[in-house]
């Protein structure tokens, strides 16, 4: 925990200078609230039994003084209240960028066993939660001791015995916080696990609400929903139950000081072992007695919320990338985009089976290569181990002869252009979703792409043509409309390699063909990687592969596997 707590620290260097005006200004404040109560002692004890006028001047003058005193404390205040929350706003800034680059360096292994929802709530209600402790917690404590300590010599100069009857209660409060804290520490942490269970439920829901409405089934979503809702309801009501107990148990023992010290007083100035004045002092600096513990009750609180979101936060930058640059990675630019599968093995989790199991294979520069097989053949799989989406647990994938694991992941992927069965498009307008493709590329170079796409016509056609906001997702275009934006991106990125993932299969036939023609166009002197589900696109392939769970079974033209009269040919006639 000490390692956690001083890494939590380091968030504050780069805010040195409001950090600590923070604290100077809340040390002044906690001054300014201590001597206010010895003003008043002074005008009670010494000033009321002056002569009239004399009395009445001094008191003005006192007035004014605590008038001026409040205005400080006024500005202390406000200066804590809005510096300091800029102050956690700007750390949460920097955590948030910290944890969102970490997403961003994650392989798609990791995201195949996470729900977005529970990754976004880390991003949102956690990191809240820390900058709130980070920036409460160090003022709050400071103040409280201030206080607590500055009452305490205080109230002894006036009176030891009382100040003794009244800090005894010191002990019972501590042990009835601390019980207390442990089990909402418990409480708070299953609320967490909870908010983000739900949160990756409504995401999950929202995402596919397309499918709920045409099968129906809203009320499922609705009882899975309040299922969930439900659970957490039951989570908050025990760390309630606990919260309830611990304000109305510290409430009631800090009215209780103020009573004893009432009739403590009361009794000490029956027998002439105490001043009023002295009972009125002690009586307002009860409240700077009690404020503290109020303060410190507030701080366990957000300790429990803040520290338990750090340490879900602390989880995920923990989670190490394991596909990453190698230490001796090198730079590529010029590829001509040979690629040699070598002995290639790979499965997605130690305990699954193996998904592709001893591969050769070679494509020289510029072929067309399809690949063709059974639903779980490894197709998808042997295309995602090229840009390194996942990385092969035995033999090797060469670039023109160099290990793809030797070549930095930014320079392979840049060679690598994907167009898949699933476009996925933001929700953006035409012109920023193909650009998306090489980001500085111009307003000029992104309509050339669009055309040689042949996605220039219909993008005119839009109400706002290249600026027109297609949706979440583009659900304002048709399939084969996203799928020429998707290619249009691939030529403006220029790739030497290119991969389609069943790019046309849930294309219809009209919108196969100009997809298709799209394609071929954009293939052209690159090497080529065609995961085809309808074969009639694919007879005109240099090499069609043959994929299977047994590994590549048969490879060859459109013309030598339908002689061979095996799995490629039952497949095409079937």
């Amino acid at each position: 925990m000490e390692h956690k707590l001083k890494r939590l620290m380091g968030y504050y260097k780069p805010y040195k200078g409001l950090f600590f005006s923070d604290m100077f200004f809340a040390v002044l404040g906690a001054g300014v609230t201590l001597t206010i109560p010895l003003i008043v002692r002074y005008i009670t004890a010494n000033v009321i039994i002056l002569p009239g006028n004399q009395a009445m001047d001094i008191i003005v003058k006192l007035g004014i003084l605590m008038v001026a005193l409040v205005a400080v404390e006024c500005f202390c205040n406000f200066y804590i209240a809005y510096f300091g929350h800029i102050m956690g706003a700007k750390i949460e800034h920097d955590m948030r960028n910290e944890i969102f680059s970490h997403y961003q360096k994650l392989s798609f292994a990791f995201y195949d066993n996470q729900k977005i929802g529970q990754l976004l709530s880390r991003v949102t209600s956690d990191l809240f939660d820390i900058s709130e402790l980070l920036h409460h917690g160090p003022e709050d404590v400071v103040i409280s001791i201030i206080k607590f300590v500055g009452s305490f010599v205080i109230l002894c100069r006036i009176n030891l015995t009382l100040t003794l009857v009244t800090f005894a209660f010191l002990p019972v409060i501590i042990l009835y916080a601390v019980y207390f804290n442990k089990r909402m520490k418990r409480a708070f942490k299953a609320n967490r696990a909870r908010i983000a269970d739900i949160n990756s439920q409504i995401e999950d829901s929202l995402s596919g609400i397309r499918a709920v409405k045409s099968f129906s089934n809203e009320e499922i979503e609705m009882k899975k929903f309040r299922a969930g809702n439900e659970q957490f309801v039951e989570s908050k009501r025990r760390s309630y139950w606990y919260m309830g107990w611990y304000h109305s148990g510290l409430g009631a023992l800090t009215t209780l000081v103020t009573i004893v010290v009432l009739v403590a007083g009361a009794c000490l100035i029956t027998g002439r072992g105490m001043d009023v004045s002295d009972l009125v002092t002690f009586l307002l600096y009860i409240n700077n007695f009690t404020e503290p513990i109020k303060k410190l009750i507030n701080f366990t609180e957000q300790f429990q919320n803040g520290y338990s979101g750090y340490e879900r936060f602390l989880e995920i930058l923990a989670i190490e990338p394991d596909i990453k640059d190698a230490p001796d990675a090198v730079s590529v630019s010029d590829v001509k985009g040979d690629i040699q599968f070598d002995n290639v093995s790979f499965r997605y989790e130690e305990n699954q089976d193996t998904v592709l199991s001893h591969i050769d294979l070679h494509v020289n520069a510029g072929d067309y290569l399809a690949i063709v097989g059974s639903s779980g053949g490894g197709k998808t799989t042997l295309c995602s181990l090229i840009p390194r989406f996942y990385d092969v647990d035995s033999g090797r994938i060469l670039l023109d002869g160099t290990d793809i694991r030797k070549i930095k992941l930014e320079d392979l992927r840049k060679q690598i252009g994907i167009v898949q069965q699933d476009v996925y498009l933001f929700a953006e307008n035409v012109m920023e979703n193909i650009r998306y493709g090489r980001p500085d590329a111009t307003d000029e170079e992104v309509i050339r792409a669009a055309k040689l796409a042949n996605a220039h016509e219909f993008i005119e056609q839009l109400p706002d043509g290249y600026l027109t906001d297609i949706g979440q997702r583009g659900v304002k275009l048709s399939g084969g409309q996203k799928q020429r934006l998707s290619i249009a991106r691939v030529f403006l990125k220029n790739p030497a390699i290119l991969i389609f993932d069943e790019a046309t299969s849930a294309l219809d036939n009209e919108s196969e063909k100009i997809v298709q023609q799209s394609m071929e166009a954009l293939a052209k002197g690159r090497t080529t990687f065609v995961i085809a589900h309808r074969l009639s696109t694919i007879r005109n392939a240099k090499k069609i592969l043959v994929l299977t769970s047994k590994g590549i079974e048969e490879q060859g033209t459109h013309e030598e596997l339908l002689k061979k009269n095996g799995i490629y040919a039952k497949l095409y006639r079937g």
